[in-house]
């Protein structure tokens, strides 16, 4: 594990007790976690996409916001939804994040997760999918997405026009060169990570596969990795992909922590989503010392190379940090992390 960070999935709304964490709240603490996690030293902060729910939904302000504060940090999404997705009007906002950013920009994309409504993006004007979940709509976007930040002409430019001259087909600006290297593709099956190893995208593996082969999780989840890395040097792409997995995991260091997560070992499992029958991780929360030894044996984990921790975001920025910094201090460096510290 060269690589950690988290992976918020934004939530507001009542906390109960008559306490409420507003959208303007959510926003405004992951800035504030970006910069403490900065400080510490961390890696990445990521943010899941939701549509028609109160979680982060547009997040490339957010990421600019993020970028203009912080210094190391990378920052990015896990992942942005395709189907609802402008693909150009996406390449010029991730670019202007990437040159802001100066390079720290991970956007990871894909078709999406489950919604709370039926075919939401077809609100959003992307109507015609065959696929009862959109994932062609998914796939054309992406392409489309693809070419525009490899810099490729996209429009005809008009030779009459009094805003310069010339002829041919123009890309999109701003153009960030280094962007095409950090997308990624979030993949919930072999398939599908066979297809972005194939296509030369980075891969996100979630806590959730749409699989279910009698293995374990992190079995699976590795297998899933191999399968990439396979397709990837197969289609003859330069480099080492990056790959990332996502894990619930909780050092108990305080009796707050006790109280939350104290006795939430919960074990992997298997169910349906989507439709499809799936196999879930599990979540890890106990001490450091223990958590380093169960974390050694976890297949997936020893095969990425980086690390995304779930956060409970409605608890705060104090209360996350403190699960960061715990994890930095006396769980990544047993795993092989070092810190981006000076």
């Amino acid at each position: 594990m060269k690589r950690f960070g988290t992976l918020s999935f934004g939530h507001y709304g009542p906390l109960g007790g008559g306490h409420q964490l507003t959208a303007r709240d959510s926003m405004l603490q992951a800035i504030d976690l970006a910069q403490g996690m900065d400080d510490l030293g961390a890696n990445g902060i990521y943010f899941r996409v939701h549509h028609f729910a109160r979680q982060q939904s547009s997040p490339m302000p957010l990421l600019a916001a993020i970028a203009a504060k912080t210094e190391r940090i990378e920052m990015g999404t896990g992942v942005i939804d395709m189907r609802y997705e402008n693909p150009l009007y996406l390449a010029e906002e991730a670019a202007s994040v990437d040159l802001i950013s100066d390079g720290r920009l991970a956007l990871g994309v894909s078709r999406g997760s489950p919604e709370t409504v039926l075919r939401g993006y077809e609100a959003f004007g992307y109507t015609g999918s065959e696929d009862p979940r959109g994932a062609d709509i998914a796939r054309e976007h992406f392409s489309t997405f693809l070419r525009a930040i490899e810099g490729e002409g996209v429009a005809e430019r008009d030779a009459q026009s009094p805003f310069g001259a010339g002829t041919g087909l123009q890309r999109i600006e701003p153009h960030s060169p280094g962007l095409r290297s950090r997308v990624w593709w979030g993949a919930g099956n072999r398939d599908s990570a066979e297809w972005a190893g194939r296509t030369g995208v980075n891969l996100m593996s979630s806590t959730l596969l749409t699989e279910d082969r009698g293995l374990p999780f992190d079995v699976l989840q590795a297998e899933q990795i191999d399968a990439f890395r396979t397709a990837w040097r197969e289609a003859g792409h330069e480099g080492e992909p990056r790959v990332s997995v996502s894990r619930s995991i909780f050092p108990l260091t305080t009796a707050e922590d006790e109280f939350y997560f104290g006795g939430r070992q919960d074990g992997e499992g298997v169910g349906y989503i989507d439709g499809m029958r799936s196999t879930f991780g599990k979540t890890y929360a106990a001490a450091p010392d223990v958590l380093v030894e169960q974390l050694k044996e976890d297949a997936a984990i020893a095969s990425a190379d980086t690390l995304m921790l779930t956060i409970p975001s409605q608890l705060g920025v104090e209360f996350n940090l403190r699960i960061v910094e715990a994890f930095a201090t006396h769980v990544a460096p047993a795993l092989g992390w070092e810190s981006t510290r000076v």
